[in-house]
């Protein structure tokens, strides 16, 4: 079962509190968004031709948080999950033989795999994309992984309310 509690952002905090607090947020958003649909409901696409849908996002920000954290941040060699070379999509790209439960687990743990690569790192400790070919502090991949949540979870809204109507949160 998904959690539907999301953590509220403290009004005031340190940067690091409210940077972390809204990240959390965003994730717990886009949990929401998935709660209570099976999973021909997650596997279905938003407006056809675009394969876009709310287990492929799922699966695609568990994608965007081991390039962030795993890979730039701590630096590890951490392949893709899902895409390749030769399916650059396939995170979106979902089929009958793609289920909930490990799109899920995958992304919590790739979540619980960030929290700990930014553990005891200054908001100033810099990580390298090799994608990029540039280094970025942890300051701005919070940002950027905030900026990228609030983002597809506008995309969750829409698809979440094609499905059922649902709407808020």
């Amino acid at each position: 079962m998904v959690n539907t509690e999301r953590p509220k952002p403290p009004t005031i905090a340190d940067e690091r509190t409210a940077l972390e607090s809204w990240l959390d947020f965003h994730r717990a958003t886009l949990a929401l968004k998935c709660a209570g649909l099976d999973e021909a409901q997650l596997r279905e696409a938003s407006a056809p031709p675009s394969p876009m849908n709310l287990m492929g996002l799922v699966r695609h920000m568990a994608e965007v948080e081991r390039h962030w954290f795993r890979r730039c941040l701590a630096r590890e060699e951490a392949g893709p999950i899902y895409y390749s070379d030769e399916a650059p999509d396939r995170d979106m790209e979902v089929t009958e033989a793609d289920g909930w439960e490990e799109a899920h687990a995958t992304w919590q743990a790739e979540i619980a795999a960030a929290r700990e690569a930014a553990r005891g790192r200054s908001l100033d400790d810099r990580g390298f994309s090799s994608h990029h070919n540039k280094e970025f502090d942890l300051r701005w991949i919070y940002i950027h992984m905030i900026e990228e949540y609030a983002r597809h979870n506008g995309h969750a809204d829409l698809i979440r309310e094609r499905i059922d109507g649902a709407t808020g949160a």
